[in-house]
């Protein structure tokens, strides 16, 4: 399985916040227009104040339209939510194609700079910190880390066991994404301080509990 399979981990099976889901180009569009337009709104306010009526007044459709998509706001926050961490995993695979990946610590990289970059730039990122973290069926531990842990199992070769490697990478995400969801909080464009710092006790973290330490020639 390459490494951009392993990382977005599709599941046709599970269940969507969507009321009904686009089998045409136009209605895909329509629906990715609404999203657009709740992010903008999240942006500005905070999901807190979203409404199905302003999704629709920014959206310029109709309050019908919007139902005929989500039953109420919380759907849309839930939409917009499950949309942005799936843009976040196919920017994590395609930087995972473009990089160099030569240790799994390559790999945490990767997930702690593109979650950094999706702040930055991807409308309405904000509400992935805002609700309950996707877990692996059969298990408590983030599905992000599930599939970071399957690719580190399958690229390179680390002394722990499987269950041991998933719990470690669990933390490390929820550490990691509190303090970058802080950077931006205090700065638009990102707290470098704390971004550093996520980074930082990330590396100090995993180093710790799972015993290699990075090279300090590549610990910037």
């Amino acid at each position: 399985m390459s490494k951009v399979d392993l990382i977005l981990g599709a599941d046709p099976s599970r269940k969507r916040a969507v009321r009904t889901e686009p089998t045409q180009r136009r209605s895909s569009q329509r629906l990715d227009a609404l999203l657009d337009a709740a992010a903008e709104i999240v942006d500005e306010t905070g999901f807190e104040r979203l409404t199905t009526q302003m999704v629709a007044e920014r959206a310029g459709a109709s309050i019908g339209t919007v139902y005929r998509y989500f039953p109420d706001r919380v759907a849309v926050v839930h939409a917009l939510r499950e949309r942005s961490i799936r843009r976040y995993r196919e920017r994590v695979a395609e930087e995972m194609e473009r990089t160099e990946v030569e240790t799994w610590w390559d790999v945490v990289d990767v997930a702690l700079d593109v979650c950094a970059a999706a702040y930055r730039d991807e409308p309405g990122f904000t509400v992935v910190h805002a609700g309950r973290r996707e877990t692996a069926d059969g298990d408590v531990e983030p599905e992000f880390a599930h599939r970071m842990a399957q690719l580190i199992e399958a690229e390179f070769e680390l002394d722990t066991d499987a269950a041991e490697l998933r719990f470690r990478l669990g933390v490390a995400i929820e550490l990691g994404d509190a303090l970058i969801s802080r950077a931006f909080q205090r700065d638009p464009a990102g707290d470098q301080r704390y971004l550093a710092e996520a980074k930082r006790l990330v590396h100090d973290y995993l180093a710790e509990h799972l015993g290699q330490e990075r090279a300090a020639s590549n610990a910037a």
